[in-house]
């Protein structure tokens, strides 16, 4: 019985949660009804392709388990390896598992059967009844036996999953799996009466290619992988991390049998490196941060292959909010609606009415789960007159273009505790954070905690902690040592106009327009602009700052008059200073529609190229008028996550001359 991907609420009196396991789904047949006889065991996918033989220590401990004889099972669970402290782990450590053969000698690293659900007991098919009586019967059975740590029954929580997802979240777990107490076993269907909480996303694709390497590589550069809409595979991307030597000496014999002059996809993907094409027949297990606009897998990392799922089942998996946050498009073209936007609203009308009544409270986020803010009413902006409030507001609205521009990096937070006007201080290390707010231990010259950036919980709290803007790393987890972004920030002194800053910035987009490279403007909410480019992946911060110091210095050697890249600030005159230095390990800039300190309450708003041609005045863009200017115009950002990065090379090129 397979579970489908949905979105059910955490306390619901008719259902039940479990853990959902990252390992292999399992039945295990036991038959221990002949007397003197050892008891048979075998491990079976749910593709039926048979495991006894590559978990050999399972398959022992089911035989001691057995007893005492004289009755036979069927039991459904999950096949689970196990970390240094005898907990599931994740389905990468069972990769020297899944292939082992005899021949191969005794298998490495501990695993576990955790069983979820009985199915047949002697010659009583269970299946009819309801899971709670299943699970009754499931849990008798091994109340009767000696507990054995590798052999378990699931966890289960009966009406209330509220404590059980914390604990996945503060665990890392894949997710939860909810339940329909009543519901009964239907043998290879997948129902929503099992429905999966993900989250980490986290999927089956279908490879149907692989891209020469590049450098000292060997084998291959990366994985094309995709997924199948009706007959069509369709392509969402390349993964090329994850992999260390071992797997990409046994997957590059599998790949070269499979390969085939023509493209498996339905439309031929652009890649970096010459591609080879296969029959779409592998199936890889892939993590990665998040969908793009355009259908585009974010940072997917490989975590090994699957001999458990079929090609041709293999679909996008989605939830409903996952589907509200990246709507696509359908077969008219026109983009499906969501109520996002009424999620966010009623977000916004709590903050407004605590504010009203001048008290401190909960409010309930779209997701059931809450956070207490307060000082709502405190002025921030004074000439203004815009309190703690409105920047909640504002950022309540923005999220859906915000979040994934600052998703899995580390934030610093600018803490204005007592408005703008007052001194701020900055904080590096994460607090301890409420359930349901990300951070995580970074080592970068120092092991530390951050917090990440990424879900609307997060966002709020940094700003009930009066962090004004959201200042994120250039990279993302789980590689802070590589820059996905590089950026040029523009500095004007004292008395420069802001028109000579976009004459500046024109002047970069066009040397970037010469390497066929694309730049990304937005104003710095304050009184510059930034412009940023997208970097290829496994890029080190030391060549995006290379990058963007060798087009300041053509632009400065051009356009010395108005533009320098001088550091010293009395050295730079009256004219625009191009810092490159931003692009350092651990330095940040303001994010994209992240709010600022400046007294206009400006925000740090994307630009089209053709509004910095016609000139715009950097005050339009603020905390009040931005939520209507994104509305009318879209996510202009979301052109960087999709656009193809520079090419290093060129640039490099350039600077030997």
């Amino acid at each position: 019985m397979l579970a489908s991907v949905g979105d059910p609420p955490l306390d619901d009196p008719q259902l039940v949660y479990e853990p959902k396991y990252d390992g292999i789904r399992a039945i295990a047949e036991i038959d221990a009804a002949r007397a003197g006889a050892r008891p048979q065991v075998r491990l079976w996918s749910r593709l039926g392709n048979e495991k006894t033989a590559q978990f050999p220590e399972i398959v022992a401990a089911l035989q001691d388990w057995a007893k005492p004889r004289g009755s036979s099972w069927v039991l459904d669970g999950e096949i689970v390896a196990l970390n240094d402290h005898g907990e599931p782990a994740g389905f990468q450590q069972l990769q020297g598992r899944i292939h082992l053969l005899d021949a191969d000698g005794p298998p490495k690293g501990r695993v576990a059967f955790i069983a979820f659900d009985l199915l047949r007991e002697g010659s009583t098919d269970l299946r009819e009844r309801p899971l709670l009586k299943r699970r009754e019967a499931l849990e008798q059975l091994f109340h009767k036996r000696k507990p054995s740590p590798t052999v378990r029954i699931s966890a289960m929580a009966r009406g209330d999953g509220r404590a059980m997802y914390e604990e996945a979240l503060a665990s890392g777990w894949e997710g939860l799996i909810a339940k329909h107490a009543a519901s009964l076993y239907k043998s290879g269907k997948r129902t929503p009466d099992w429905r999966k909480i993900k989250l980490v996303r986290e999927q089956e694709f279908v490879v149907g290619g692989w891209t020469e390497p590049r450098q000292t590589r060997a084998y291959f550069g990366a994985l094309l992988i995709g997924v199948y809409d009706g007959d069509d595979l369709v392509y969402v991307g390349h993964t090329g991390t994850g992999f260390n030597d071992r797997e990409l000496a046994r997957l590059m014999p599998l790949l070269e049998r499979l390969e085939t002059p023509t493209c498996p996809f339905r439309d031929r993907p652009k890649t970096n490196e010459r591609p080879h094409w296969t029959r779409p027949e592998l199936v890889a297990q892939v993590k990665f941060t998040e969908w793009t606009a355009d259908n585009k897998l974010r940072h997917p990392v490989y975590l090994g292959l699957r001999d458990d799922k079929k090609a041709r089942d293999v679909t996008r998996e989605e939830s409903r909010a996952q589907a509200a946050n990246h709507p696509r498009r359908t077969s008219t073209g026109k983009r499906k609606t969501s109520n996002t936007a009424d999620a966010l609203q009623t977000v916004v009308d709590q903050l407004r009415e605590l504010e009203r009544a001048r008290r401190d409270g909960e409010i309930v986020l779209p997701d059931g789960d809450r956070l207490k803010v307060t000082n709502l009413q405190k002025v921030f902006w004074p000439k203004l007159k815009l309190t703690k409030g409105d920047l909640f507001r504002y950022y309540a609205q923005v999220a859906p273009a915000l979040l994934p521009a600052i998703a899995d990096r580390p934030l610093v937070m600018k803490r204005f505790p007592n408005g703008v006007s007052a001194q701020p201080f900055y904080q590096h290390r994460a607090p301890e954070v409420p359930s349901g707010v990300r951070s995580e231990v970074v080592t970068v010259a120092e092991t530390r905690a951050h917090i990440i950036g990424g879900t609307l919980k997060t966002l709020m709290y940094t700003t009930q902690l009066a962090a004004i803007s959201q200042d994120p790393w250039f990279s993302r987890l789980p590689d802070p040592e590589l820059a996905d972004v590089a950026a040029f920030d523009l500095d004007p002194a004292d008395g420069v106009p802001f028109a000579t800053v976009l004459d500046v910035a024109r002047w970069i987009r066009d040397e970037l327009d010469r390497l066929g490279a694309r730049g990304f403007p937005k104003t710095s909410g304050a009184d510059g602009l930034h412009i940023y480019i997208p970097l290829p992946t496994g890029t080190p911060y030391e060549a995006g700052l290379l990058y963007c110091q060798i087009v300041a210095a053509i632009v400065t050697q051009k356009h010395g008059k108005a533009a320098t890249t001088e550091r010293a600030v009395r050295a730079r005159g009256k004219r625009v200073y191009i810092d490159c230095f931003q692009n350092i390990l651990g330095k940040t800039l303001a994010s994209a529609y992240s709010a600022r300190a400046s007294d206009y309450a400006g925000v740090s708003t994307p630009l089209l190229w053709k509004e910095i041609e016609a000139g715009v005045d950097r005050h339009d863009f603020t905390i009040r008028t931005v939520p209507d200017r994104l509305a009318r115009v879209g996510d202009l950002w979301a052109a960087l996550r999709q656009s193809k990065p520079v090419d290093l090379a060129k640039v490099a090129r350039l600077a030997n001359r």
